[in-house]
């Protein structure tokens, strides 16, 4: 079965794959420059029945020539890994006749200081092969913690928070990813990398719970257009009672657009009966209990669980 770690790891390369090229850049790497790079097809499976996929595999076009970059994302120290990269290695040379670079990216220094090998298979006294990865983990993707160096390239501060998350630092990266993901304006894309970096976390409990604070904060950040009026509305009459019902209601507004906004991202289906009744709900406390499910939940009618 397929990690949530590991499937977001080659959905941010599939999503964009100039990520590996500006990773490189960073580390000093001695790679040209891509002038083009396309996705290939990820299944390496034979005539026979055996299926093989890699995560993803991606033709890179540069002045120098075109190559191929097959990436994997490894979460532990798995000896069977080996066997499979050279087979992965061996079909692609076969088909494309193209040099191949194998990059393995990790989220821990031990499981990147096994993978970077070299791998050998065969005999003790003779190895008949040597697989050797390129290694993106912890040890050598930088710590984005510049916003405006985030905000310049999202996809490799996405790879940041997640490569380092489990490092005392990952909080500090957390946080300049989520407020440069705030320059994108609650678009698609902010959408998009939100999900993939809370997917990359995986198993890492303390950096998730960071992340969904954050954006549950984020959600708050992009206030609703009834939300604005109020509050104008409450500074043009200058009453103090003008301004705490624009206050209240803006809040209440905020939190139903916050609940709606996680439900429909995480594709949980919300019939009219239910969106009707978490837009009427006038309670501020019932509304951030719910806020804080709707991060979890399958299914809207959990949402409403426990209540009297």
């Amino acid at each position: 079965m397929v990690s949530s770690q590991h499937e977001a790891m080659h959905r941010l390369f599939q999503h964009d794959p100039g990520t590996f090229a500006r990773a490189f850049r960073a580390l000093g790497l001695p790679f040209p420059e891509p002038l083009e790079v396309v996705l290939l097809s990820t299944d390496l499976t034979e005539p026979a029945p055996v299926e093989r996929r890699a995560d993803t595999v991606l033709r890179v076009t540069s002045a120098r020539g075109p190559f191929l970059l097959l990436v994997e994302a490894q979460s532990k120290h798995d000896p069977t890994r080996p066997a499979a990269w050279a087979y992965y290695i061996a079909f692609l040379y076969a088909k494309y006749v193209l040099p191949i670079v194998l990059l393995v990216v990790c989220q821990d220094r031990i499981t990147a200081s096994w993978a970077r090998g070299p791998l050998p298979i065969g005999m003790p006294q003779w190895t008949s092969l040597s697989v050797h990865p390129l290694v993106l983990g912890p040890h050598n993707v930088p710590a984005v913690t510049d916003v405006a160096i985030a905000e310049s390239d999202i996809p490799l501060a996405t790879l940041s928070a997640i490569t380092h998350a489990k490092d005392q630092c990952a909080s500090a990266i957390l946080e300049t990813l989520a407020a440069a993901l705030r320059s994108l304006g609650g678009t698609q894309e902010h959408n998009i990398f939100a999900e993939l970096t809370e997917m990359g976390l995986g198993d890492n409990p303390a950096a998730a719970d960071i992340w969904r604070k954050l954006m549950a904060l984020d959600l708050a950040f992009y206030r609703s257009e009834t939300s604005n009026r109020l509050r104008a509305e409450g500074r043009e009459q200058g009453r103090e009672q003008g301004r705490e019902q624009g206050h209240e209601a803006g809040v209440v507004e905020e939190r139903v657009a916050a609940i709606l906004r996680t439900l429909a991202h995480r594709e949980v289906e919300v019939p009219e009966a239910a969106r009707l009744r978490i837009s009427t709900c006038p309670n501020r406390d019932t509304l951030a209990d719910w806020a804080d499910r709707a991060y979890t939940i399958t299914r809207v009618d959990e949402l409403f669980t426990d209540e009297p």
